[in-house]
């Protein structure tokens, strides 16, 4: 069996109550030693084997699962973030279908929502916005011309913007054309690691901020008036709301 386990964006508690339980009893873990904190490997059993996937190819990767596993080993994969962003799961779980073999995701606790948290903002506000947009500009990996920055922007929504701070400048622009206005914006580094780095500003002064910072990676970029702006409260908990839990104040 292979399980892909989300680690979460950094900080090693913040991993599922279930993936670490797993990782726990696990024979082989492969994990992307470039992002994921090696003190995972901490609540490992003695005697398990690790592989660094940093320096792996796709091939080596199921050649090590299929091996494993065949041995009737128990396989973690284990991926920074949640693995259904940008973690290159599905080319994975095709070339373990092909072999037969079975495996379970576990999902973990994305470096977008880390970043939200670590600026202590909301991404969906009433009357603001009640969507979220995840995306990336293109770099080497393309983007569908339907999904360009400038036309996502364009929404009005908060945006989480994945991969792309080492294209700041480019990012602004294609921001600032789709949203049609300054807007707050705000760039967090390391979500939840120990050397985590906040930077808030506007369009007009990030990318000389993230510049003036050095921050070339390991970044979200979170966009939009839901970092500051006037919203209303939500019907939710409001006293003249009913709902079946609850009635109305008289």
């Amino acid at each position: 069996m292979v399980y892909f386990i989300g680690a979460g964006p950094g900080d090693v508690d913040l991993i599922t109550v279930k993936g670490r339980k797993i990782i726990s009893e696990a024979d082989v873990v492969i994990y992307a030693g470039s992002l994921v904190a090696k003190e995972h490997l901490d609540f490992c059993k003695e005697g398990v084997v690790a592989h660094n996937s940093a320096s792996m190819t796709l091939d080596q990767v199921i050649e090590v699962m299929k091996e494993e596993v065949s041995n009737g080993k128990t396989v973690v994969r284990l991926h920074t973030g949640d693995p259904s962003m940008y973690g290159a799961i599905k080319e994975q779980m095709d070339e373990l279908d092909k072999l037969n073999i079975k495996y379970e995701i576990i999902p973990g606790v994305s470096s977008c929502f880390a970043a939200a948290a670590a600026i202590q903002r909301e991404f969906t506000l009433p009357n603001v916005t009640q969507t979220l947009i995840l995306t990336r500009v293109e770099g080497r990996t393309p983007v569908p011309a339907t999904e360009d920055l400038e036309k996502l922007a364009s929404v009005g929504a908060s945006m989480a913007i994945f991969l792309s701070i080492s294209m700041i400048e480019k990012v602004v622009e294609k921001l600032r054309k789709g949203y049609g206005k300054n807007v707050p914006i705000a760039v967090v580094e390391r979500a939840t690691w120990e050397d985590q780095r906040i930077i808030l500003g506007t369009l007009d002064d990030i990318a000389e901020k993230v510049k003036e910072a050095n921050i070339t990676k390991c970044a979200q970029i979170l966009v939009g008036e839901f970092i500051d702006c006037e919203y209303s409260k939500s019907l939710l908990y409001d006293k003249s709301f009913t709902h079946m839990f609850r009635k109305a104040e008289e």
